[in-house]
């Protein structure tokens, strides 16, 4: 199947109860069994449930590969990519990426012995120098949060591979309609979910994708023993979103494109950060192993000024001032304050990350309303 014939049905089959063309949704914490240990192939909701099964599919058939996990939120996703991992592991980390994800690494599992180094990846070479013996994966984010840095999957693995390690990479931004990761070397591919997946700010969860049966195996056994799981509802709605993925997706690109043109051109914007734009540091890469190039905009003001980038989001009307990205409505936020508040103000800046930067979540809605919008906010 092509892609967006997979987020109908890949993986997908009717009911066998009824024939219900929709999963059910299998509000259900265990199941009936004939004798002890003998059942339909669900026991217990935490370790599996029909519903979130149906899910677990359909992402795998997106992203090409065999074994999906749903979590409870993308950050109970990642927490179970870095359980596979013990004291005295190192991780290498791109420098510019989710606040939560950095909070993850750097305030609780560095607490337990595990190393983290945050580097640019830019330029790939810059991974080798920081590989030691005790180095044991390679975090990826790209296009970055909120930088829209694009780092070369397919180079990565290759160093990946070299040295033994696990390449994880943090497809939110892009979704399986733009690029997949697991196609250009990566071993698993992460998902906040909540973001374009689900497509409609009504859920939260967390997804990872895998090809390798061994790893899916260590996943599923932490996915269990930690019980970090999505309840049924949550896998309906996201099933749900991704059967409309592909649609979605190319009007974000489109209203992306438009959006980041207008901002460019703009007398009062001082740089709009894009991976779409020729000049973009690694717009050649972008185009390689992405088939567009998203509805994520970041920019500044002229002279950075952080007064001017809150009047402009306190002035938006059509744009909605929130945490979070990729529903079907526009969203703006200041990562300062929100999505990056808690990385250090001095480490945050060094990827760019200043207080005068805005960042666009750019919906479905037409387009001359969102630049009409942006128009009068930014005067």
């Amino acid at each position: 199947m092509k892609f967006n014939t997979k987020t109908i049905h890949g993986n997908q089959k009717p009911d066998e109860a009824y024939g219900a063309v929709m999963p059910p949704i299998y509000q259900t914490s265990t199941y009936a069994q004939s004798t002890p240990g003998g059942h339909k192939g669900f026991e217990y909701s935490r370790t599996h449930n029909p519903t979130r099964k149906a899910l677990e599919d359909a992402m795998a058939s997106i992203e090409n590969g065999n074994y999906g996990l749903a979590f409870g939120s993308g950050l109970a996703a990642i927490d179970a990519v870095l359980k596979l991992l013990k004291p005295g592991d190192e991780v290498i980390s791109t420098n510019d990426l989710y606040g939560g994800t950095y909070r993850l690494f750097n305030q609780v599992f560095s607490n337990f012995g595990i190393k983290f180094h945050f580097i640019e990846m830019g330029t790939v070479e810059d991974i080798s120098s920081c590989i030691n013996p005790n180095t044991k994966l390679i975090w990826v984010e790209t296009p970055t949060n909120p930088m829209m840095n694009i780092i070369d999957i397919e180079a990565v693995s290759k160093i990946a591979k070299q040295h033994q390690l696990i390449l994880a990479v943090d497809n939110t931004f892009a979704t399986p309609y733009l690029q997949r990761p697991l196609d250009l070397g990566a071993d698993i591919v992460m998902h906040s979910a909540t973001k374009y997946l689900g497509g409609h700010s009504d859920v939260v969860m967390g997804a990872l994708v895998v090809k390798e049966k061994h790893l899916a195996d260590k996943l599923y056994f932490i996915q269990n023993a930690s019980g970090a799981i999505c309840g049924p509802m949550d896998s309906f709605l996201v099933l749900r979103g991704i059967k409309t993925l592909h649609v979605r997706m190319q009007r974000h690109c489109e209203n992306g494109r438009a959006v980041a043109e207008y901002l460019a051109g703009h007398s009062k914007i001082e740089k709009v950060y894009w991976p779409g734009f020729e000049h973009h540091p690694n717009h050649e890469i972008a185009k390689r192993q992405m088939k567009d190039f998203g509805g994520m905009i970041s920019f500044v003001t002229k002279d950075s000024s952080f007064k001017d980038a809150i009047r402009i989001i306190e002035s938006l009307k059509v744009f909605t001032l929130a945490e979070s990205l990729g529903g079907v409505e526009s969203l703006a936020g200041h990562p300062a304050s929100m999505t990056h508040a808690s990385i250090p103000k001095e480490e945050r800046e060094k990827s760019g990350v200043v207080d005068a930067l805005i960042r666009l979540s750019v919906g479905i809605e037409d387009v001359e309303d969102l630049i009409e919008d942006l128009k009068q906010a930014i005067g």
